[in-house]
């Protein structure tokens, strides 16, 4: 069954404000690189303000015969002005990626402790694209948003009291102009880009689920002939997000319209004020440095203009990330949890859980009692809520009523990675990485003794298999374990599920897509190697191999027992 991003229906809407909030609170170990980024944009902004103003009160000095700005001083300003330009950008850069990989280990770190992380309840294609779009394009929060804004609150006095020294009014004109160029545009172009900002993330993501369950299912595609309608979903989906783009470049173009237009006509104001005309009289020497400081302004407010639009697509970014967290334990919370207790008696009571609020109930009163070391089966067909189980006693989701313990233990209060150590679990989609058997093996038990692995293959029986191989545990299986078969596939992933002596095993369709008598061998080594283990197995039907205490059927949210 398909499963919701959503773990559980009381998941609070994030707003881009608290979603980029909580993002730039997550880069305060790099706020001192930060900071000085800004420092140094601001100076370069300075020495580059004053470069253009001297350089045309030279100008206009070697025309009216008067030496006003010597050639050193622009050398010198000039000269400064560049060196601080790299700095900044090398540093302030640098700062940006160090912040950024902070907040990819931040992601990896909620996605793992958070709403069914790392547990096979999330859509690859999606994780993928908020961790390489959605984090990628939080660059421009800083780099194209905070350094130019901070950069537009300096230019803007310097502006204003550099023209008002020779016109007050032509000072106050020319600031408003810019403020709407720098700060005006930019906020309503970003309003009125949210919606679709939003739409063009999602868009993204649609996209590359769709792209990733083609390459995945390829050969199914092929041996079905369903290439043209497969593709055809594709190319609908990246039309989409092309039509998307195309609507946000609009956008664009009519705010760089406004924003050139309001530049335009702060020099047409210094023109007239340097004709003399409606009272705004300057001299000419004046008038051609302030002419060389307007347009250097109005540049420099450029960036904001362009950030303005992309200020829509990160606050959606923003959300996007921070709401794989949104259920995850904080520092209170995690506090006030204790360990698992070693009594792995597991009850549930009256519980009711539905994925998100406008999904109907999954369970409604589901009251189930597993004593420790007994052997359940949970029988039910697609969608009745088997996998749903799993996730809530792994803490990979939440109920909304009811209460869950182990060892009389609500497991709300129990530490989740103390709770997933008593607990192993043994999925459908069990995922084998393209590493070595060794690493896969690893995974379950860091400090496992090459004994320990031998043990855990031959439990597994599949020990002989991983013998015969040329490299032995150092044999490489490939993506998804693609060089060995479906059967010795998931021999390696129970034998990694083993190693971790947990004493309560949750095998979810454990035999799904092997044939009638690899799928009885496995269960049968199951049955072997599970001895003393409480071992609850979801599955939609039985073989009549299982060695079983008690059986359980799911139907309209509650579990029935029936004859063992």
């Amino acid at each position: 069954m398909k499963i919701s991003d959503q773990t559980d229906g009381s998941t609070p809407a994030l707003t881009d404000r608290q979603a980029i909030l909580r993002i730039l609170s997550l880069w305060h170990r790099q706020a001192p690189r930060l900071i000085i980024g800004v420092m140094l944009a601001l100076v370069a902004l300075c020495l580059g303000l004053v470069l253009m103003q001297a350089s045309g009160l030279r100008l206009a000095s070697s025309v009216l015969g008067e030496v006003v700005i010597t050639t050193a001083l622009l050398r010198w300003v000039g000269g400064g002005r560049v060196i601080l330009r790299y700095a900044e950008r090398l540093f302030a850069h640098d700062a940006m990626f160090r912040a950024l990989a902070d907040l990819r280990v931040w992601f990896f770190h909620s996605l793992a402790q958070g709403a069914a992380a790392g547990l096979g309840f999330r859509r690859a294609g999606d994780m993928l694209s908020r961790l390489v779009s959605d984090i990628g394009t939080l660059d421009g929060l800083y780099l194209r948003i905070l350094v130019p804004f901070a950069c537009a609150c300096l230019t803007l006095p310097i502006l204003v009291i550099q023209l008002g020294r020779q016109s007050v009014v032509l000072g106050i004109l020319v600031g408003v102009l810019f403020a709407c160029s720098a700060f005006l545009v930019p906020y309503l172009i970003a309003k009125s880009g949210r919606a679709e900002g939003e739409r063009l993330g999602k868009n993204l993501a649609a996209l590359r689920i769709g792209v990733l369950d083609l390459v995945g299912g390829l050969r199914e595609i092929r041996a079905f002939g369903a290439e043209g309608r497969i593709l055809s979903h594709v190319q609908a989906d990246d039309a989409a997000l092309l039509a998307g783009q195309m609507r946000l470049a609009r956008r664009a173009a009519y705010a760089n319209a406004s924003a050139f237009l309001c530049g335009q006509a702060a020099i047409f104001l210094v023109l007239l004020a340097a004709a003399g005309a409606f009272s705004l009289h300057i001299s000419a020497l004046a008038a051609v440095g302030i002419l060389f400081l307007t347009v250097a302004a109005f540049e420099s407010a450029g960036a904001l203009t362009r950030a303005g639009l992309q200020a829509g697509v990160m606050g959606a970014a923003a959300r996007r990330v921070v709401e794989v967290a949104v259920s995850t334990p904080n520092a209170t919370q995690l506090a006030t949890q204790t360990d698992a207790p070693e009594d792995t008696h597991i009850h549930l009571e009256n519980v009711k859980f539905r994925w998100a609020p406008d999904r109907p109930l999954v369970f409604d009163g589901l009251t189930l009692d597993i004593p420790a070391g007994a052997r359940i089966a949970i029988l039910g067909p697609s969608g009745v809520g088997k996998s749903s189980l799993a996730a809530l006693l792994l803490k990979a989701a939440v109920p909304e009523a009811g209460s869950i313990t182990l060892g009389g233990e609500e497991i709300s209060h129990i530490k989740a990675d103390s709770l997933r150590r008593r607990m192993a679990w043994l999925s459908q989609a069990t995922h084998l990485f393209d590493d070595s058997i060794r690493a896969n093996l690893l995974l379950g038990r860091p400090d496992a003794t090459e004994d320990a692995l031998w043990k855990a293959l031959e439990d597994a029986a599949v020990a002989d298999v991983v013998k015969t191989l040329p490299n032995g545990l150092d044999t490489w299986l490939g993506e998804g374990g693609i060089k060995l078969s479906g059967g010795q596939g998931r021999r390696i992933a129970l034998a990694r599920t083993l190693l971790t002596q947990a004493p309560i095993l949750i095998l979810d369709e454990p035999a799904t897509g092997l044939d009638a008598q690899t799928e009885q061998d496995f269960l049968r080594t199951l049955n072997t190697v599970t001895e003393g283990r409480t071992v609850i197995l979801i599955a939609h039907r039985l073989t009549g191999v299982e060695t079983l205490d008690r059986i359980w059927r799911l139907s309209g949210g509650v579990a029935t027992a029936a004859a063992a």
